[in-house]
């Protein structure tokens, strides 16, 4: 792969092996926080690498990910972000360990999940912002399948799991119209997954 596509803005991984994963595809720099260790340190230089060149947060579909994740979006509110579904991140082979990550992803993988950056790459202000009444009338909040419905349009929409308090807060950060709600929900339960 002599032509790499070029990333423009600076991905947030968790560790080396991430970052050489993504290097072998792709022309990206990265900012690597070490495992779970982010620190005030850390935030004031994502702050200043947003400003100049944006920042994508593409952290492991694990606890660690999602608490880095968290982290960095109360600081950075406008970071974009990246996801790979936990089935992506899986070791092709036991001597890789039973780590869950980045760093396991396959290039289809990762081109999935970073295409969805460069199509919410504008920031804009949605219209009309999901509110809970949205979600309860797809039943993704309050229903005894609730859970279900939720994973099924999360990875539909390649935003990572949310569950009921955070997923409209989610759908809301990632410009996730009612209509396009509306389009995945409409196949659920007709599809074997």
């Amino acid at each position: 792969m002599e032509n790499k596509k070029r990333i423009k803005q600076i991905i947030v991984v968790e560790g080396r092996d991430d970052s050489s994963n993504l290097k072998r595809f792709y022309d990206v720099d990265t900012y690597e926080t070490n495992g779970s260790s982010i620190n005030q340190t850390d935030l004031e230089r994502l702050k200043i690498l947003h400003k100049k060149r944006g920042i994508v947060v593409f952290t492991d579909p694990d606890y660690q990910g999602e608490r880095i994740r968290k982290i960095i979006m109360q600081a950075i509110p406008t970071a974009q972000h990246a996801f790979i579904q936990r089935s992506e991140g899986v070791p092709k082979s036991k001597s890789r360990g039973r780590s869950l990550g980045v760093e396991h992803a396959n290039f289809e993988a990762l081109e999935a999940a970073l295409g969805q950056i460069e199509s919410s790459s504008a920031l804009t202000e949605i219209e009309n912002p999901l509110n809970t009444s949205d979600l309860m009338k797809f039943g993704l909040v309050m229903t005894n399948d609730s859970r279900q419905r939720r994973e099924y349009l999360c990875k539909a929409l390649r935003i990572g799991y949310a569950n009921g308090k955070q997923l409209l807060k989610r759908l809301n950060m990632f410009g996730i119209s009612m209509n396009q709600v509306e389009e995945v929900m409409k196949n659920y339960g007709t599809i074997e997954e």
